[in-house]
């Protein structure tokens, strides 16, 4: 499992982003990789991009249909994630959300957000949401010009939890996307919940894993051992699915969420979206609760987040039952996976 693979041997990948630098200097790469699924083909994605001015790559796999695919849905892991979540290699037939959109027919592209998985690591000063929001703007650009690589005709922007903020922001600045995807994020926070994640939380230079990876002060991750409770409950703990997701686990940068709870959540600055959106929300501790976003049903998740999304943001929703903030990773995810799929070819198509 490829995801896994790749989480288990982080350091050594780390290690590799000097050559990759060196590599891209001359382009766009397209590294083959072996197909995951049948049918679907399969490549490593290193676009050359700024970050305030600092030359920095982002890497991404690109996983296309056999019969090819007009549309392209750019995957934005959460905080502490990377592309991994959205390929779970622990019964991927039921938890990978790659698989499942491949199948329907989309074209993927799971992206490692910038201090994560294969893509550099720049200082975490300058690495906020409305900077990460400008980088993946240029990917964007990179997939619909095929100046550099694949062209597709039409792209979803889709994100889980902090890349969910991102994914807002991005279609809310450059209006450059089809429809925007926001999975595990409401504007209505659960501030007992939203405290526990922060609680579970230290310097990534302190985790054995991250310690030698180059990362300054200002990069977190999670206590070892702490992503059940904070993550996944109040969904059943399933030892293969919890010890995948410490296995992958990555980082972040304290600094993103000092734009993402003013701008991203609690500013109505979704209401600047103008293509067709959909929330989907499970259980979620950060999120959900009596004085937070009604998650009990579709209709209650619209009755929260609809006064944050403009009329032609054409808010669709949808509550996933018995799991909690990581979705991808409940084992009725299935169910919202096709929920995604009827969105996506009603209000953009294959």
């Amino acid at each position: 499992m490829f995801g896994f693979r790749r989480g288990m041997k982080h350091a050594v990948g780390r290690r590799r982003r000097a050559v990759v630098l060196v590599l891209v200097a001359f382009g766009f790469l397209l590294v083959p990789v072996s197909a995951r699924a049948e049918g679907a083909s399969c490549r490593d994605v290193y676009f050359p991009v700024t970050l305030v001015a600092l030359p920095q790559t982002m890497h991404g796999t690109l996983c296309v249909p056999a019969g090819g695919a007009g549309t392209v849905q750019v995957l934005i892991p959460g905080g502490t994630y990377n592309s991994s979540y959205w390929d779970i290699g622990y019964q991927p037939e039921i938890r990978s959300y790659r698989l499942a959109m491949n199948n329907a027919g989309y074209a993927t592209l799971a992206l490692d957000r910038l201090g994560t998985g294969g893509s550099s690591t720049p200082p975490s000063a300058v690495l906020t949401t409305v900077t990460e929001a400008a980088v993946v703007h240029q990917v964007i650009r990179a997939v619909r010009s095929g100046a550099q690589g694949p062209r597709f005709g039409k792209v979803i922007l889709a994100g889980h939890s902090f890349g969910s903020g991102t994914a807002s922001i991005e279609a809310a600045t450059f209006h450059d996307v089809d429809a925007v995807l926001v999975t595990g994020l409401a504007h209505r926070l659960n501030l007992t919940g939203t405290t526990a994640v922060f609680a579970a939380t230290y310097p990534a230079l302190l985790d054995p894993r991250f310690a030698a990876g180059g990362f300054d002060p200002g990069y977190l991750t999670t206590v070892p051992d702490s992503r059940y409770s904070i993550f996944h409950a109040p969904g059943p703990k399933v030892a293969g699915a919890i010890a995948f997701d410490e296995a992958t686990k990555d980082t972040s940068a304290y600094e993103q969420a000092a734009d993402l709870f003013p701008v991203g959540i609690i500013a109505p600055y979704s209401l600047l979206i103008d293509r067709p959106v959909m929330v989907v929300l499970g259980q979620d501790t950060v999120f959900c609760g009596l004085l937070a976003t009604n998650c009990s049903s579709g209709d209650g998740i619209r009755s929260s987040e609809t006064p944050y999304y403009a009329p032609g943001a054409d808010l669709t929703t949808y509550a996933l039952q018995g799991y909690g903030h990581a979705i991808n990773y409940a084992p009725n995810a299935p169910d919202y996976f096709r929920a995604v799929i009827a969105w996506a070819d009603r209000k953009v198509g294959g």
